[in-house]
């Protein structure tokens, strides 16, 4: 499988352009209804965009972010033609969509990178109903962060697929990350923020970082909604109306379900029925355990909907080709896996890294024990630190828990992390808070400036947010900034490991044959120099449902291309193989795929025998 992280040939040296004189401003995506046959002409290329106060340079598919909708019919056939120019070679994949292996997307897999200026067609079919979406596959920690990425939706051939609604809206759900009114600078060599990904302080749906919608009472609306995020976890939330889940990744769900919450990992997507019974200002939420965000405000009139819609929200219809799965994936949930994949990673030691600059620290005379990698005051006295030698001996903290230290090298016992230099770990906790603080009061409540009594925690009251402390195996923001900062794919290495074989990420060497039902069990080991979560995709060869998480059978089965593998925890996944080629599975936290967390895969054509 080729590596197409950051280095090569087609990524010059430098750094990517910031310019913004002369270039478009940015507008809103538009939906296009497409029929059998016809083309598209997406056109990729530089904008620029307001953000608050902030003037970026950003890039667009045909001058929108999010990109175009497109919109097909189930069984359907289009024609797009890529033109590309950006700033950088670049490919487009087809999230979701089991199509053709040489239009999947994947750079000198699948295709030759488009250069600058070049172009390439892509003939699309659409087997199945659904949400997906379009995305490059170079560089995708850059591409995607800058705003490349758009939605498709195909709809049902079935008259009575989904339930009957109003209207429906199209929402990405994203993050950029701003500092000094700029986008973080990226670097055209490697990755950085390869750690934790890049975790944004401007969230953004639909493109905007304020979004005003509007409803009517007793309106059923339908949201289309996809994390487009490098790395962020969403939990949706609307307090004040009645969500009913009734799709995911790949079509519909075996039981529609009333829901108070929906998460959603990058990549996944969610297909969720809105009843806005009461008149009033509601707010569509991201919820952690210790922060509420705003996404966007919904204004419900005092005027009525028609045709009535609401007793037919209350009827939780099931999908009968998924109860019919249920009957026959009895054999596989007692059945041995037949792939077992690890999710490991393996961080260098940083302390070279971070003192680059000199080795140096910064310490206050009255208190010695206060130090720092950057002058400032000491916050017990006030006086200001002055610089000294940095210790000889070495000493090693947790980046999540600065109170666990060592004078070895080794590992948290509270969340497995490997041990860093203590001046790293101790310096991640300012870092990290002048990052939240960055995000602004109009996307957070909650937050130290704030004060409100919108605050949540999971641990008592202690305020920690991270996922080793809240237990729910998530990393809802990255409380280690400056670290994370100094990780790039030279000193961070993300993998899967084939525990089946024996085999890493280079050696994993999987086949398979059209018709195939092979069951994979996804272990996330805390024997790992940072446990993390980790959205586990699979392109387009087939797609898979979920079996059990933890051995607790899936209680409701929809098929999907992603799957969201918490720290810790261990999936079991049945993926059904319809389409031959060579294929790609990565983490889609796309630092983490730049870091090496990726393998391939091929499927042979001809029918094999099923369990």
């Amino acid at each position: 499988m080729h590596q197409h992280g950051g280095h090569g040939p087609d990524v010059a040296a430098g750094a990517f352009p910031t310019g913004v004189e002369g270039l478009p401003e940015a507008g809103r995506s538009a939906m296009l209804e497409l029929a059998d046959g016809e083309l598209l002409d997406l056109r990729l290329a530089p904008v620029v965009k307001r953000l608050g106060d902030a003037t970026v340079r950003m890039l667009a598919y045909n001058g929108s972010i999010p990109g175009p909708t497109v919109r097909v019919r189930q069984g359907s056939e289009i024609v797009v033609q890529v033109t590309n120019a950006g700033d950088m070679d670049t490919t487009v994949h087809w999230h979701g969509l089991r199509l053709e292996n040489r239009y999947d997307g994947v750079p000198h897999e699948t295709q030759l990178p488009i250069p600058v200026g070049g172009s390439f067609t892509y003939r699309l079919k659409f087997p199945d109903p659904g949400l997906y979406w379009y995305h490059p596959h170079i560089r995708e920690d850059y591409g995607q962060e800058l705003g490349l990425y758009g939605n498709i939706v195909v709809d049902p051939v079935e008259p009575d697929y989904w339930p009957p609604v109003h209207r429906e809206i199209v929402l990405t759900l994203d993050d950029l990350l701003l500092e000094d009114g700029k986008i973080a600078a990226f670097s055209r060599s490697e990755t950085n923020y390869a750690a934790m990904g890049r975790f944004g302080n401007v969230l953004l749906i639909a493109g905007e970082p304020d979004l005003s919608l509007t409803a009517r009472v007793g309106e059923v609306v339908r949201l289309y909604l996809t994390n487009t995020a490098n790395t962020r976890v969403f939990n949706v939330q609307l307090p004040g109306a009645r969500m009913k889940l009734v799709g995911g990744d790949s079509g519909r769900y075996e039981r529609e379900e009333l829901v108070e919450e929906v998460l959603l990992a990058p990549s996944e997507r969610a297909v969720v029925d809105v009843l806005f019974d009461q008149p009033g200002q509601l707010t569509l939420e991201h919820r952690t355990p210790n922060r509420i965000y705003t996404l966007a405000t919904i204004t419900v009139g005092e005027e009525q909907a028609t045709p009535p819609l609401a007793t037919g929200f209350e009827v939780l219809r099931s999908a009968p080709e998924l109860l019919a799965e249920r009957q026959r994936i009895d054999s596989y949930l007692a059945a041995p896996p037949d792939k077992t994949l690890a999710l490991v990673a393996e961080m260098d030691d940083l302390a070279g890294v971070a003192a680059g600059a000199g080795s140096v620290v910064y310490a206050c005379p009255m208190h010695p024990d206060v130090t720092s990698e950057q002058p400032g005051r000491c916050p017990q006295c006030g006086m200001k630190l002055l610089a000294t030698a940095a210790p000889a001996t070495a000493t090693y903290a947790c980046p999540m828990h600065p109170d666990v230290t060592s004078d070895q090298p080794g590992r948290c016992p509270k969340c497995g992390m490997k041990l860093l230099a203590a001046q790293l770990a101790a310096g991640h906790d300012a870092a990290a808070m002048q990052h939240d603080h960055s995000v602004g009061g109009h996307h957070e409540h909650g937050g130290h400036e704030h004060g409100e009594g919108h605050e949540h925690s999971s641990d008592g009251g202690q305020g920690e947010g991270h996922g080793h402390n809240a237990g729910d195996g998530i990393e809802w923001e990255d409380d280690m900034v400056e670290v994370n900062r100094l990780t790039t794919t030279a000193n961070m290495r993300w993998m899967f490991t084939d525990r089946t074989a024996g085999a890493g990420s280079g050696a994993i060497d999987w086949r398979f044959t059209v018709g195939d039902r092979i069951k994979i069990r996804l272990v996330n080991e805390m024997d790992s120099d940072h446990p993390m979560h980790h959205p586990f995709h699979l392109h387009g060869a087939g797609r898979f449902l979920v079996l059990a998480r933890d051995g607790v059978a899936e209680p409701n089965l929809v098929w999907k291309d992603t799957v969201l593998v918490r720290t810790g925890q261990t999936v079991d996944i049945l993926f059904d193989v319809t389409n031959p080629g060579l294929w790609m599975a990565h983490c889609h936290i796309a630092e983490h795929m730049q870091s090496g967390m990726m393998f391939s895969f091929t499927v042979a054509r001809g029918q094999a025998a099923t369990r």
